[in-house]
């Protein structure tokens, strides 16, 4: 094997998990029964190697899995006998996905009409987030379900997936009209149904949202009167952040000798408080409060009853906000670069929350360029961070160095080195990139700097190898802002997104050829918020 040396030093190497690309997000079931969703989640799996994929609604009403009566549309439906499950359209998108090499990460939710206690809690498509009003007939709707599965992909690779009780409960009465401990409940009957069907199939929770850093979660139902000394804090980093419901969460299942094969929460570096005057105060934490969380959670895991369980964020990005312009700029990708490779060995999957921006909790966003999660705009156009998710999946899994601004990694398979490196810039003094509502807003982070300069000497490569540099910053590869300069047109012709389609994927591109001793030297200057890729050509 090739030893490397690395500004003269000789390499010792790391694992590096590819964390980024084990599970990614989408809305809602029956979006991925849309031929741009398809069209967009085969782009996006091509490009950025994801294994898993997370959405919620599986068991809403649009996919007609759960019936307690039928009819023809006109007059009333008849009431049936008993529950009909009907998987027609969960086995359309499921065969899409697993036709794509991709297994689905199973969000167990929401609950059908006819089975739930309160309706339309929450999204434009009226999602029910109750408990069931009948408890034997949730269990029966798991169970078929999970055996229907099996059924239909072989138990041996159900074993594979991951079951994920609800989404949220924490957040009453939006996600969840219950108490803590209903859904501690629910937990418990959906984990038994499972196991009882097969003991190694893979069942988690409490998929609770952000960590929080008072008491407002500590009872049955949210406290808001809790959050007032958080929203009034001067320095809301200094606070004790601590996730939600993990740890009464682990001592339920402890006591009931319950299974938990995974943990899983939501890590948005944000918080909304409310202070005595009842208004929200939106918070945006320091660029390492993801790392800080992370490590404190792996922390709590290792320390329980269930030190082997692993850990997953089954949602993250840089907000919870579907109409945050930040996700359509350079600023995005930077970081959660960052932050990926920072907490790159900390959790089992870090699920980017979402990889489309067709996605419609709020109804369908308003322009190409909204704010929304995805990688890719509605029209599939590519964002930054798509290029950033691209860039990262070509690393190698071995690592040969970490700085604070980039890795330089092998692939154990060919030995091929490559490398990303970003600008984080200095100004933003470890601020977090804060939430903006319009994109005149967010693209004033533009004005940051100062530049980076990159410069590392790789030795042990082949003589007359060729290095492919690519950048995506904000004078290359940043749609949004070609559109801006359009005009921000709400409904662009044909030619206008042929054209936006061409500058996202525009990125700054040149080549670095190894000379006859065999070290390539490095040398680059970084634009504030740039991520570089440097990899070996074909």
């Amino acid at each position: 094997m090739t030893r490397f040396r690395i500004d003269g030093r000789l390499c010792d190497e790391s694992a590096l998990p590819h964390v980024w690309s084990r599970c990614i997000g989408a809305g809602r079931a029956n979006e991925a029964l849309r031929a741009d969703w398809r069209e967009q989640f085969a782009d996006v799996v091509a490009a950025c190697g994801i294994q898993y994929i997370r959405f919620h609604g599986v068991f809403h009403d649009d996919m007609f899995v759960y019936r307690e009566s039928y009819g023809s549309g006109f007059g009333p439906n008849t009431p049936l006998a008993a529950p009909v499950h009907t998987f027609s359209y969960v086995d359309k998108v499921f065969d899409f996905i697993v036709d794509c090499g991709v297994r689905p990460f199973v969000e167990l939710g929401f609950m059908p009409r006819e089975l739930a206690t309160q309706t339309e809690t929450v999204f434009w498509w009226g999602a029910h987030c109750s408990p069931p009003k009948d408890m034997a007939r949730w269990v029966e709707l798991v169970t078929r379900s999970v055996e229907h599965w099996i059924d239909r992909y072989g138990l041996a690779e159900v074993r594979e997936w991951r079951f994920e009780v609800w989404n949220e409960p924490n957040l009453v009465p939006h996600f969840w009209t219950g108490t803590k401990t209903e859904y501690f409940e629910l937990y418990e009957q959906t984990v038994r149904a499972i196991k009882k069907i097969d003991p190694a199939l893979k069942v988690g929770g409490p998929s609770t949202s952000v960590f929080v850093p008072d008491d407002r979660y500590k009872g049955e139902v949210e406290d808001r009167s809790a959050m007032h000394e958080t929203a009034a804090a001067a320095d809301v980093d200094a606070l004790d952040w601590r996730p939600v419901w993990i740890e009464d969460f682990i001592a339920w299942c402890a006591e009931r000798e319950l299974p938990i094969d995974f943990i899983s929460t939501h890590l948005y570096p944000t918080d909304f408080a409310y202070g005595t005057d009842g208004e929200a105060v939106q918070i945006t934490r320091y660029a390492d409060a993801t790392f800080d969380d992370l490590t404190l959670l792996r922390k709590l895991v290792k320390n329980s009853a269930y030190p082997e369980a692993e850990i997953h964020i089954t949602e993250w990005s840089t907000s919870p906000s579907a109409r945050d312009f930040i996700h359509d700029t350079p600023f995005a990708a930077t970081s959660i670069t960052r932050s990926y490779l920072k907490c790159a060995t900390l959790a089992d999957s870090i699920s980017y929350w979402t990889f489309t921006d067709v996605f419609e909790e709020g109804g369908a966003g308003m322009g190409p360029f909204h704010g929304g999660f995805g990688l890719v705009n509605e029209g599939g156009i590519h964002k930054p961070t798509f290029h950033a998710f691209t860039m990262l999946e070509r690393l190698g899994d071995r690592l040969l160095l970490a700085t604070p601004d980039g890795v330089v990694t092998r692939d154990s398979r060919t030995s091929a080195v490559s490398a990303v490196f970003f600008n984080y810039p200095e100004d933003m003094a470890m601020r977090g990139v804060a939430s903006e509502n319009s994109y005149p807003a967010a693209r004033a982070l533009a004005e940051l700097g100062p530049s980076r300069r990159i410069h590392h000497s790789i030795g042990g490569l082949e003589p007359g190898a060729t290095f492919l540099v690519e950048i995506v910053d904000w004078e290359h590869g940043n749609a949004a802002e070609a559109w801006y300069r359009l005009g921000s047109p709400l409904n662009p012709s044909r030619a206008e997104s042929e054209y936006l389609r061409g500058v996202a994927d525009s990125l700054l591109r040149f080549t670095l050829t190894v000379p006859d001793n065999g070290v390539l030297d490095l040398d680059v200057e970084l634009a504030p918020w740039a991520v570089m890729s440097l990899r070996q050509s074909a």
